[in-house]
């Protein structure tokens, strides 16, 4: 296993940065992935849950598999969405855990940010807030979440283990981890790996699912389960290199020890 930075973090930050704006702006427009309302089907979310968010909420949603289906929420919990974008799995969040929980969603990216603050505003979701901040370093405090989420992010992070240990800190000794991300089949070789392009279609920067237990494992995560796969990208106009890598999203679950 390899967590070698194969791009600059800078520049990989400023180019997901610039796509993910035009997802907030723009969410009709085409993407190499599937977005919104389509992708929480494929994605199996609870329909009904989708159904009562209003379209602001879920139309710039791009995530890779569903982080909720390897165990409940609970009523009054404390949860941290990292790389929360429009906001969808917050809002998710907050419904699961109810007025008397705390949903706080970290995003890098300004636009987003505006996006998700003001349909929370529209919302009248006063469990829920945004903070800006990258996955790297958390504007959270030690041990204050019972649950940390996040979905399709950390294949986009440069430095997954300092991402993992920023995870890992955040939660209270009991903890629960539950994210989605991509794992490949295939590995991409060294020279593509270093394409900012392939970094930001989600392929570069993914890992094995023996990897991602392995790098888990390492920032001190007990109790990893791994989901069925999802062929995430299927259909979409990125499904070629997908397959040209054997990409599918996966939900993962993992515990920290009490």
């Amino acid at each position: 296993m390899s967590t070698m930075l194969t791009v600059d973090p800078g520049q990989l930050r400023a180019s997901v940065t610039e796509k993910y704006a035009e997802l907030a702006r723009h969410p009709a427009g085409g993407f190499h992935f599937h977005t919104g309302r389509r992708l929480a089907r494929l994605l199996d979310y609870d329909a009904a849950l989708v159904e009562s968010l209003p379209d602001r909420a879920v139309e710039s949603f791009a995530g890779v598999a569903n982080p909720f289906s390897l165990g409940p929420l609970g009523q009054g919990e404390h949860v941290v969405d990292i790389g929360s974008g429009g906001g969808f799995d917050t809002f998710v969040a907050a419904c699961l855990v109810g007025a008397d929980g705390h949903v706080v969603g970290v995003d890098m990216t300004p636009a987003m940010l505006a996006k998700s603050r003001e349909t929370a505003r529209l919302m009248a979701f006063g469990q829920v807030e945004f903070r800006e901040g990258l996955a790297e370093g958390l504007p959270v405090a030690d041990g204050w979440a019972d649950v940390v989420i996040s979905n399709g992010v950390f294949n986009l992070v440069a430095d997954k283990t300092l991402a993992l240990a920023e995870a890992f800190r955040i939660l209270r000794p009991g903890g629960r981890l539950r994210i989605a991300d991509i794992a490949l089949g295939r590995p991409v070789p060294a020279a593509a790996a270093c394409s900012i392009d392939l970094w930001t279609d989600c392929i570069a920067g993914g890992l094995s699912v023996d990897d991602w237990r392995g790098l888990l494992t390492t920032a001190g995560f007990a109790d990893i389960r791994v989901g069925p796969a999802v062929d995430t990208f299927g259909g979409a106009p990125g499904e070629r290199n997908a397959r040209r890598y054997e990409v599918f999203g996966y939900p993962f679950a993992a515990r920290k020890p009490g």
